[in-house]
């Protein structure tokens, strides 16, 4: 792993988040990487591998509202968003808001929903407001999404619909832990437990700070004739949909953001691709297809 920028704050939150998250240092800075770059993040894996943690560990340390909405086959948008509901005393109807009014919702499980209570999420993801009833409802500042969604195959899921996975800027994976780690969970260390006694160690507004520093990191035109490479060699690749301008831009954003985290000024080709495969790979395919895609056209385009 690359070094970690010299912020006391930083610093702090992924010490914290490693003593929760073990053996798992890349997924915690690929998900910080995420929310720098204001995208919203699909964790995809077995149950039981860490990623409800993983997203409540992020909202407790960065100081963020935090709501969870469990999606079941039975949940409604209006589960979701919110209804209004008649009052007898007044005489009117009264906007009642759903869970989605947070600054950091973790969707558990979100495949398991119909597509109908999917889309419930299509304009929040995208416009950061929502429309309900005829009236449009702006979200709180800053507004994310972590969603965790168990693999296509498993009874009782419903794949995304390509228009959701776009509005994803990354999609990760924890994965089993080795050993080691392993042995480090089973004598107590680590693991849920842990969260209730954590504290926030940075609030929205570092949060903001750094979203904007990260942005500011320089990329020069050889660095974005890779990118623009890397885009056009999607969209010519048989049996799949190319990338999509959004996800060109947010490969930028998370470039940006991942050299930033690294103490950078300016974007390497190697920041491009340490996050290539986590920002194409779901918008290619399903499962490994879309792995096999990402990393086909990354291996075919050379570094200019």
């Amino acid at each position: 792993m690359q070094p970690l920028r010299d912020d006391p704050a930083l610093q702090t939150l992924f010490r914290q988040a490693n003593g929760i998250i073990l053996g798992k240092p890349r997924a915690l800075r690929l998900a910080m990487t995420c929310l720098l770059s204001q995208g919203h993040l699909l964790i995809e894996d077995m149950p039981g591998m860490g990623k409800t943690t993983l997203a409540h560990l992020l909202a407790t340390l960065m100081g963020l509202d935090y709501q969870r909405i469990q999606f079941t086959s039975d949940l409604l948008p209006a589960d979701v968003i919110g209804v209004s509901v008649y009052e007898r005393r007044s005489e009117q109807f009264h906007f009642h808001a759903g869970p989605i009014f947070a600054q950091l919702i973790l969707a558990d499980e979100i495949n398991r929903a119909t597509p109908k209570t999917q889309s419930a999420l299509l304009e929040a993801m995208e416009e950061r407001q929502i429309t309900a009833e005829g009236k449009t409802r702006p979200l709180p500042q800053p507004f994310f999404v972590i969603a965790t969604q168990n693999p296509a195959h498993q009874v009782g899921t419903f794949s995304l619909p390509e228009s959701q996975l776009d509005r994803f800027l990354m999609r990760i994976s924890l994965g089993y832990p080795d050993s080691a780690t392993e042995r480090l969970l089973l004598q107590g260390q680590g693991g849920r437990q842990r969260l209730e006694h954590l504290h926030p160690v940075t609030g929205p507004a570092d949060l903001a700070h750094w979203q904007q520093a990260s942005q500011e990191v320089f990329a020069a035109d050889a660095l974005l004739d890779y990118v623009q490479a890397l885009i056009e060699r999607s969209r010519n690749l048989a049996d799949t949909t190319g990338l999509s301008p959004r996800a060109g831009l947010g490969l930028l954003r998370a470039a940006r953001s991942w050299a930033w985290l690294a103490g950078r000024e300016k974007v390497l080709p190697e920041d491009v691709q340490a996050v290539w495969p986590t920002v194409a790979a779901h918008r290619l395919g399903q499962g490994s297809d879309g792995d096999n895609h990402a990393a086909q056209i990354l291996q075919s385009v050379a570094i200019p």
